[in-house]
């Protein structure tokens, strides 16, 4: 899952975290379950609640920071890429107390039957292989009403519709445990196989749609978008969130508000992954162009 923007600390703390379990919940999924001693200072506001997520170097036994205090992201750009810790941005997909736990769910970009990951990231290579004991860190919440959560609905909206691929798919489960009972809401989800579809709990009034690519059409395609074109979607007021690849997103977005009469202040959006780039690419993008907007104040 990746995020464009760079975190600010308060009100998020640097936690030392380790694998206690991990489980292969579909062709295209592991969950793993992370522990701490400090995590009871943890407080994820659910939903779509995110998170950066630090991974060692492949020679080190766990990440490696100059400074985890309020200059944290000054110190880790600093660093040499080849030492710094690998930041990736992912979803809480449920947190537990006694014992203080979370999970967190890795979809395997890339992993064959074997789990071999050539062709995938560092993060989907190390969730691939991770076993418990396994250290990294993480910054997480501390406060549950945090900027990492984005799904908030106004007051005085009808019915949701949730948009999302295999990325999206942690959150769109938290955003669904979350919903009231009664709340009408439309969900389309993309998936790579059909055994990566779940059971998603909750109260609400949810009409799932599963979308498996590989079933959809021509690889490129936009299965999610299409299937937003073919629905009858509620009469009332809409609250929108989408996410998943950027590209996609956008067009979904475009169609919500220009063919479907969307108010744009009621479409969430989010490009989890941008295709053909990293979350290193992003941030250097980021970067350069707060540089550029600073030079020109």
């Amino acid at each position: 899952m990746t995020t464009t923007a760079a975190p600010a600390t308060a009100p998020f703390r640097f936690f030392d975290v380790h694998v206690v379990r991990t489980e292969r919940r579909s062709p295209s999924v592991v969950r793993i379950t992370f522990g701490g001693e400090r995590l009871a200072d943890m407080a994820s506001g659910g939903r779509d609640q995110r998170f950066k997520l630090f991974l060692p170097q492949p020679h080190q036994s766990r990440p490696v920071f100059d400074d985890t205090g309020d200059g944290w992201y000054t110190a880790w750009r600093a660093q040499d890429p080849a030492e710094r810790a690998v930041m990736r941005t992912y979803t809480i997909r449920e947190q537990r107390h006694e014992p203080e736990e979370f999970d967190v769910d890795f979809l395997l970009h890339g992993v064959d039957a074997a789990g071999h990951s050539p062709a995938s990231g560092p993060a989907c290579r190390w969730a691939a292989s991770a076993g418990p004991g396994d250290r990294l860190a993480v910054l997480a919440p501390t406060v549950e009403d945090n900027g990492g959560v984005d799904f908030r609905p106004p007051t005085g909206t009808d019915w949701i519709l949730l948009t999302g691929d295999g990325t999206a798919l942690p959150a769109v489960a938290g955003i669904l445990a979350w919903l009231t009972p009664g709340t009408r809401a439309k969900v389309f989800l993309e998936i790579d196989h059909e055994d990566d579809r779940q059971h998603l709990p909750g109260f609400a009034d949810a009409d799932l749609t599963w979308i498996v690519r590989d079933a959809a059409g021509t690889p490129g395609g936009e299965p999610v978008l299409d299937a937003l074109r073919a629905a009858e979607l509620p009469e009332g007021t809409p609250y929108a969130w989408i996410a998943g690849e950027a590209g996609s997103v956008k067009a979904q977005r475009r169609h919500l508000v220009q063919e479907r009469g969307f108010d744009r202040r009621t479409v969430k959006f989010t490009g989890y992954w941008r295709r053909g780039a990293t979350e290193e690419d992003l941030i250097a993008e980021l970067t350069a162009a707060a540089a550029a907007s600073a030079s020109q104040d």
